[in-house]
This record gives C-alpha cells, sequence and structure tokens, in this order.
C-alpha cells in the first residue's frame, strides 16, 4: 500500500488509486516517487487511473481485476460506471486449489475473556434479554405491547424484554413456510435470550403444537406458550408468563469466560471505496485473531461474494467444504435468473455515489470480512452453526435480512461495517464500524467504533488491537451498543415462494 495526502494505492499491481479528498482538474498529485496530474474533478473515495489502460484491459484494484475499461483511458482521468464494465459471468465450474494454512498464534497482551452468561445447556450468551417471539404477525401488536407493559413492570430486573415483529407465519408454502419456522425456532433457541415467550394466534399455519414440531426439546423454565385466541385476556396471561421468565433469568450471573466461546456474525451495508481500505480488513483481522482463539465467526452476502468468490473456495479446509462453496455461490446465481434478474447489477445508488462501480470491486471489499482464515463450513439459510472458525452462511446482501440469518445461526453480536451509515440493528448487539472519520464524527449516535483512523495515521496492529478489546468490552455488558441505545431491533425473514 501506498498513501498521499491525497491518494492511496492499495495493491502493487493495482492501475488505479483512490482519492483520499476531492480533486479538482488540473491538479500534480504524488504517490510515493510517482507524480500524476488529475484530468478531471474526482470526488473523494473514486478511482483515477495510475497509468494508462487500453479499451478492454483489466482495471485492477486490490489486486485483482475489478472490470475492464470499455474505452481506453489515460493517465489522471476518472474511472467510474461511465468507462468500466464487470467482467463477470454466469454460473462457472471452479477448481480446487487449496490455499490453507495453520493460523498464526495469538498476539501477546490481548485479552482473551469476556464475562458472559453461561446456560444451563452449556451455550453461552452475552445478554440477559427476555424475548417475545411470535409465530405470526397477527399478534405483533400484542408482542409490542406486552414488551412495553412487561418493561415498565420488571425494569432492571433484566437485559430488558423485548418483541421482534414480522409479517409471516401463516399463509405461506413449502420452502417459505419451513425457513420462517427456522428462524423463528433459533430465535427461540439464542443464548442472548434468558427467558422466551413463544406467542402464537392460534389459526395460523405455524401454530404452537406445529411450530414445537420443529422447535423439538426445550427446557419449560426457559421458553413458555401462549396461544392468544385460547385465553380471555391475553396480556394478563402474558405478562404472568413473563414475570415467571424474568424470575428465572435472575438465576444467571456474568462469569468469566473463553473468548473461544463467541460468535460473530460479519456484515457490511452503505459501503463506500474505504470499506475495502479500513473497516472490512479490521473486521478481517479481527476475524482472524477470534479464530486464533477457537472462536467463531459468520461471512453472509453470498451475491456479494461473486467475483472474489474463488479466494474463499480456495480458502475451504478440504474439498467437501469447496463443493458446498461452489453450490452456495451458483445456487444463488440461479435464484437471479429464475427471477430473469441481472445477476452482477449488484452496487445499490448509495455504493455507486461512494465510488464502488462493479461488483467485483464491492466483492473483493466485502469478502475482507473474513480475513485469512480457512473457511471451515458452509451453511444454509436457517442453519445453526456448529463449527468453530469461519464459516460461510447462505443469505443475500439485504441488512435486514442478513443479520437476521447471522442471529438465527447463533451469533451473539454482529460487526456491522458501513461507509454511508445506518441506523439498523438486529435482535442481538450490532457495533457499526465507521471506514471513515467524518462519519463516525456525523454519526455518533449510530457509529460505535472508527476505523477511519487507518486513514489519519494509525496503525493497523495498535487499532485491531484496540478494536478487539471493545469486541469483548461489548460482549461483557460493560459497553452498549449505539442500537441497543437507540432500541433498534429488527427482523426480517427472506421470503422466495406463493403467499396465499
Amino acid at each position: 500500500m501506498i498513501k498521499s495526502d491525497k491518494l492511496i494505492k492499495i495493491h502493487e499491481k493495482d492501475n488505479v488509486a483512490v482519492a483520499l479528498t476531492d480533486i479538482k482538474s488540473g491538479e500534480s498529485l504524488t504517490l510515493g516517487d510517482f507524480k500524476l496530474t488529475a484530468l478531471e474533478d474526482i470526488a473523494k473515495g473514486h478511482k483515477i487511473a495510475y497509468r494508462d489502460i487500453a479499451e478492454g484491459e483489466n482495471i485492477i484494484k486490490y489486486g485483482f481485476p475489478i472490470g475492464h475499461a470499455t474505452k481506453s483511458i489515460k493517465a489522471g482521468e476518472y474511472i467510474h460506471t461511465h468507462n468500466i464494465k464487470t467482467n463477470l459471468k454466469g454460473l462457472l465450474d471452479y477448481t480446487y486449489t487449496p490455499d490453507i494454512h495453520e493460523m498464526a498464534a495469538m498476539p501477546a497482551g490481548i485479552n482473551a475473556e469476556f464475562m458472559g452468561y453461561k446456560r444451563e445447556n452449556g451455550e453461552v450468551g452475552i445478554r440477559n434479554e427476555i424475548w417475545i417471539v411470535n409465530t405470526v404477525g397477527c399478534v405483533n401488536k400484542t408482542a409490542e405491547l406486552l414488551a412495553k407493559k412487561a418493561n415498565e413492570i420488571y425494569a432492571g430486573k433484566t437485559d430488558g424484554i423485548f418483541a421482534f415483529p414480522h409479517p409471516y407465519g401463516c399463509s405461506q408454502l413449502g420452502d417459505d413456510h419451513a425457513a420462517t419456522q427456522k428462524i423463528l425456532a433459533n430465535m427461540v433457541k439464542h443464548p442472548n435470550a434468558a427467558g422466551v415467550l413463544v406467542l402464537g394466534l392460534g389459526c395460523e399455519n405455524n401454530n404452537i403444537p406445529e411450530f414445537k414440531k420443529v422447535l423439538g426439546e426445550y427446557n419449560e423454565k426457559r421458553v413458555k406458550f401462549l396461544s392468544t385466541q385460547d385465553v380471555n385476556d391475553e396480556l394478563e396471561e402474558g405478562l404472568k408468563l413473563i414475570g415467571e421468565l424474568v424470575e428465572y433469568a435472575q438465576s444467571f450471573k456474568r462469569e468469566k469466560l473463553p473468548a473461544s466461546k463467541l460468535i460473530v456474525g460479519l456484515k457490511c451495508g452503505g459501503s463506500d471505496a474505504f470499506s475495502g481500505i479500513t473497516a472490512n480488513p479490521l473486521v478481517g483481522m479481527f476475524s482472524d485473531m477470534l479464530v486464533m482463539h477457537n472462536g467463531t465467526t459468520i461471512l453472509t452476502e453470498v451475491p456479494e461474494m461473486f467475483g472474489a468468490e474463488t479466494i474463499l473456495m480456495n480458502r475451504c479446509v478440504n474439498e467437501d467444504i469447496f463443493n458446498k462453496t461452489v453450490n452456495l455461490i451458483n445456487d444463488f446465481k440461479k435464484y437471479f435468473i429464475r427471477y430473469n434478474q441481472e445477476i452482477y447489477e449488484n452496487p445499490s445508488p448509495g455504493n455507486k455515489k461512494g465510488g464502488i462501480s462493479t461488483l467485483e470491486e464491492k466483492s473483493l471489499g466485502c469478502t475482507q470480512k473474513g480475513g485469512s482464515s480457512n473457511v471451515v463450513d458452509v451453511l444454509d439459510y436457517g442453519d445453526r452453526v456448529k463449527t468453530p472458525g469461519l464459516n460461510l452462511l447462505r443469505g443475500p446482501g439485504n441488512d435486514i435480512v442478513a443479520v437476521t440469518a447471522l442471529m438465527a445461526a447463533g451469533a451473539h453480536m454482529i460487526l456491522f461495517t458501513t461507509g454511508r451509515g445506518t441506523p439498523l440493528g438486529s435482535p442481538v448487539p450490532t457495533i457499526k464500524i465507521s471506514t471513515n472519520t467524518d462519519l463516525y464524527n456525523r454519526k455518533g449516535n449510530w457509529i460505535d467504533f472508527n476505523a477511519g483512523q487507518l486513514l489519519d495515521g494509525k496503525d493497523m496492529s495498535q487499532v485491531s488491537k484496540e478494536f478487539f478489546e471493545f469486541v469483548l468490552k461489548v460482549a461483557s455488558g460493560e459497553v452498549k451498543t449505539k442500537n441497543e441505545e437507540n432500541g433498534y431491533r429488527e427482523i426480517a425473514i427472506f421470503k422466495d415462494g406463493v403467499t396465499l
């Protein structure tokens, strides 16, 4: 990486540099020993040609092609959607070329413990909350009213009582109905919830007796059920059951636990050109550090692996996991094709405004959240994680759907990088990491940690150590995330079928 006050070149192979500030046409620019004149205005975060690039030649960023030039580009010209086009195509055949390695030892001086709650089944939680999980959207407002009243009655006795509205649980068929049940069942099982009230209506497809078949075994002290059609006063009965759950939750106290018990989801949203330079590499460092401690991380957003998928495939620990990754990628491409949608027209208006031109560019930045660890398993949508290390999870890039899938897979918390900013929160603590200092300063009510300090001169080794310790403080309850402070907790369930 070469950096000056106005430009950064990420990889020695790159033929583009990224503007660190707005650049005016005619400005003379220096990058190491190289001098360049801007031939156009270039906005902060956007790309400038580092040398002449011929029509059809690959444009290189992060050391990999992010597309090809649609016309000749002179050194100093602006590169964006008007003169670059993706190289990506449809379904591909892949060859397993292993690039796996043993993880290095953990750096000295890093605290590798946190204070968490050990549950009766041996699982670990980082919050001691009561969750109201609806079997159907018809009781959303009942659940919200119960949570409001219960928080008034039982204030201070748990880490809070929360409801999670959603529109499903009835009038769905086949795989959609099964997916809804799996996500909700995994919410019930989530160890951040010391107690759970499963709230139903009574006539829905996903009625409580049917839902219990999917849920399987459960602790009767921890999980209570209420079908609102079966009682005269659902609020009175619901508050009574929540009171029993609160009493049970109070039997748990925080205790010292190793970082190996942590499961952390990895997500990005509202990216900009600095996402792949600051926040995503920082999260990748965290992922590697946690894996060094035998902890677990989960990477999702499959469409945002397109173009960088071979990097992940070659890090699969064996050919079986490689084949699962191939299926993960190609099955999601088939989903696009089935609905006659363009597979590779992915960067959102916000991403493009932030300087991201193609899906390859987005993906090469996104996948850095997985660090350099080996891929140990591939999870289907609605699966729970079972193998320590870096896992891949089937799910879309959509922020609310993705964070819900990560939570349902077992993530205690989610690391969420953003260059544009978002208030979004999941049911679990959601640490927002800004890619730039300006966002951190402007949106202090959203952002928890500033990765932009990496552009301001701080060293990655120092920032990654600070970030690792910050995450452990969040896990220990010493720090609340902004989504927790603001009460931003949302879920959304992936839908791919008929609603009656």
